[in-house]
């Protein structure tokens, strides 16, 4: 075994065990959370240290085209990338062996891009880290098996099963719903083993040919890496049987869209246990200040939850998505939802988040919300114990009102970062941009000749 091999995780080493791997793909995610980097033969990987990439692949929008770069000209430096092997894993689905490795981005002097997304997400755990705490997240994550959709002018539809009839919905955590697209699911499961991926569930969500997989509890860099190839597994899987996987959060009309519920908890990293519970089992100031942080800085944040013209779409009432910035214990119509446990595994679910965010990107701003909480020392609004569908809410409800809100709160950008603040909102209002010149069928169909 060469020297860059020694330095894989096991699940990697044992998926190139007794086999010569032929090409290594470098990656690394752009603000979207899409995967950009170079393929290379592994002869050539196993050679060098690092290799380069255009800072300007963060500027880049979900359409292809480039927002204008607001710190100044568009120069394009070379970034250095350097591998980060604890993340090295398979891909399973290629002919040939394969490895994924995410790499770090780091300027020419050494520093860490601060727009790369996986740097926002590790400087908001340093932040916590320099307080002696360690967060603690565990995601869920929802998404939508469709059949094939070759025109975008044209409606998504649900996949057809085995019995032959299209997928339904209203069929939540009904088996026989799981089973009719089984075969996608053996293979996400043969995937994510191969990858070294531990997977805590499967189940069938509300919509139609809607899956939720939720993931074991663990450190959020890690588990936003796991998101990150999760995503190209999900995709790869479906299209070995002619459907797609989509994460969008709402890609079907009439259906519900999906979210990236994120559970949190914080641990003393002195004593390791819960600071949300104290020596007698009992809720903590500290775990009150938390969902203070998520009530007063979640407004601010949810551009970056919620990152895109489609993602306002979730924000239905009565549609099983949250709508607001309530706080209940096992009250899944609030925005902050604190699930039954003990006092050892005492946590907060934020329901707001949507699948189409960055991983990386969500979860450092949910956990910066919480961060900034238990640095304020405030107190939550009072608990709903009702139907929080019916609260008012201070959340935005389209992508350009999200931006101003996210631009108004100065805390939140300090502590995200107001370099990768200032790129975040150039590549959005481009895409905020590009969206308002199409006209939709809607609009066709209502005012074209009744206006």
């Amino acid at each position: 075994m060469s020297k860059w091999t020694e330095q894989l995780p096991e699940a990697a080493r044992d998926y190139i065990a007794g086999r010569r791997v032929d090409e290594v793909e470098c990656i690394v995610s752009d603000i979207a959370g899409v995967a950009r980097g170079k393929a290379m033969p592994a002869s050539k990987f196993a050679k060098q240290t690092s290799f380069f990439l255009p800072n300007s692949i963060f500027l880049q929008t979900i359409t292809g085209e480039w927002a204008d770069n607001p710190s100044g000209a568009f120069t394009e430096p070379d970034m250095i990338l350097v591998p980060d092997f604890s993340t090295a894993t398979a891909a399973p689905w290629t002919a040939d062996v394969t490895l994924q490795v995410i790499h770090d981005a780091q300027d020419q002097a050494g520093n860490p891009v601060p727009t790369a997304p996986r740097n926002v997400l590790r400087r908001i755990v340093e932040l916590y880290n320099a307080e002696g705490w360690q967060p603690v997240v565990a995601p869920e994550m929802e998404f939508f098996l469709t059949a094939r959709n070759l025109d975008p002018n044209m409606p998504i539809m649900p996949p057809m099963g085995r019995s032959g009839r299209r997928a339904a919905g209203k069929q939540a955590y009904s088996m026989s719903a799981v089973d009719e697209y089984g075969k996608v699911i053996d293979d996400i499961y043969d995937f994510a083993e191969a990858q070294g991926f531990e997977i805590d569930g499967i189940l069938q969500e509300g919509g139609a040919g809607q899956v939720e997989i939720n993931l074991a509890h663990g450190d959020p860099v890690r588990l936003a890496d796991e998101i990150f190839f999760f995503k190209r597994l999900i995709r790869e899987a479906a299209l070995r049987h002619d459907c797609f996987a989509t994460f969008m959060a709402k890609p079907i009309e009439g259906e519900p869209g999906s979210a990236m519920h994120i559970h949190h908890s914080v641990v003393d990293m002195k004593s390791g246990k819960n600071i949300f519970s104290d020596k007698k089992g009992k809720e903590t100031d500290a775990f009150l200040h938390f969902i203070a942080g998520m009530q007063n800085h979640l407004p601010g944040a949810v551009a970056l939850l919620a990152p895109y013209v489609n993602s306002y779409r979730r924000y239905v009432p009565d549609f099983a998505a949250p709508i607001n910035l309530e706080w209940g214990r096992d009250n899944r119509t609030t925005g902050l939802r604190v699930p039954i446990s003990g006092p050892e595994a005492r946590r907060l679910e934020n329901r707001l988040a949507g699948m189409d965010c960055n991983p990386y990107l969500g979860l450092a701003a949910s956990l910066a919300c919480g961060y900034l909480g238990l640095k304020e020392g405030r107190m939550p609004l009072p608990e709903c114990t009702g139907d929080a569908y019916n609260s008012e809410t201070d959340l935005p409800y389209n992508l350009g009102d999200a931006l101003d809100l996210l631009e108004e709160d100065a805390a939140l950008r300090e502590v995200l970062g107001p370099e990768f603040c200032l790129v975040y909102d150039a590549v959005k209002r481009n895409e905020y941009k590009e969206f308002l010149q199409v006209i939709s069928p809607w609009e066709r169909e209502h005012l074209l000749l009744n206006v």
